[in-house]
């Protein structure tokens, strides 16, 4: 995740993003989490009445909407700009990490909820990936691909990405990064119509 010198909240959710994305969300206390963006914990309780739920699913939309942005801006170049671009973003968190970060909307998502219900950070997990798979789509469809192709290819790129972030932290390798895109993307150029 992006490092800056934001206002406190913004770096509490940023810190708890990168934090999940390394321990996962049932191995992290936010008492972890405020420590991690070198916040006090008051602040955190401040900002986050609601605790570690509260801001777990702030964190999860935080890469939601700091990943959306990136696509955004590069679909405009199509979907194989776009697909390399969410590619790159991994491969750089990987890498940098080590291998020890991967996606925070996956480490929640596979998480095993309560049995009481729904929590809101997985809620705002499926979403992401909503999120995501509309914006891969949608260009798909600008470029020729028809609704339910694009859709369905949305939903593997997604889901391909995420799995490959998986594998490349296990494998503490990028080889699986690799494979993933020359196979997506000759889908993408099956698929579209230039």
């Amino acid at each position: 995740m992006p490092k800056s010198s934001t206002p406190s909240r913004e770096r509490i959710v940023a810190g708890a993003a990168d934090m999940i994305s390394r321990r996962g969300l049932n191995a992290t206390s936010i008492r972890e989490m405020a420590k991690h963006a070198k916040a006090p914990l008051g602040s955190t309780y401040h900002y986050f009445p609601e605790g570690k739920q509260q801001l777990a699913t702030e964190a999860v939309r935080f890469t939601g909407e700091w990943v959306a942005r990136s696509l955004r801006k590069e679909l405009e170049a199509g979907p194989a700009a776009g697909l390399r671009a969410f590619l790159a973003l991994w491969r750089t968190i990987v890498v940098e990490s080590d291998f020890h970060a991967g996606c925070p909307v996956l480490a929640v998502a596979i998480e095993e909820p309560p049995a009481d219900g729904i929590p809101p950070a997985l809620a705002a997990a499926a979403e992401v990936f909503e999120q995501w798979e509309d914006l891969l789509a949608a260009s798909l469809r600008e470029r020729g691909a028809g609704a339910e192709q694009a859709a369905q290819l949305a939903t593997l790129i997604v889901a391909a990405v995420e799995g490959t972030v998986a594998m490349c932290r296990a494998k503490r390798s990028t080889q699986p990064l690799d494979r993933t895109a020359e196979q997506l993307q000759a889908l993408i150029t099956a698929a579209i119509k230039d």
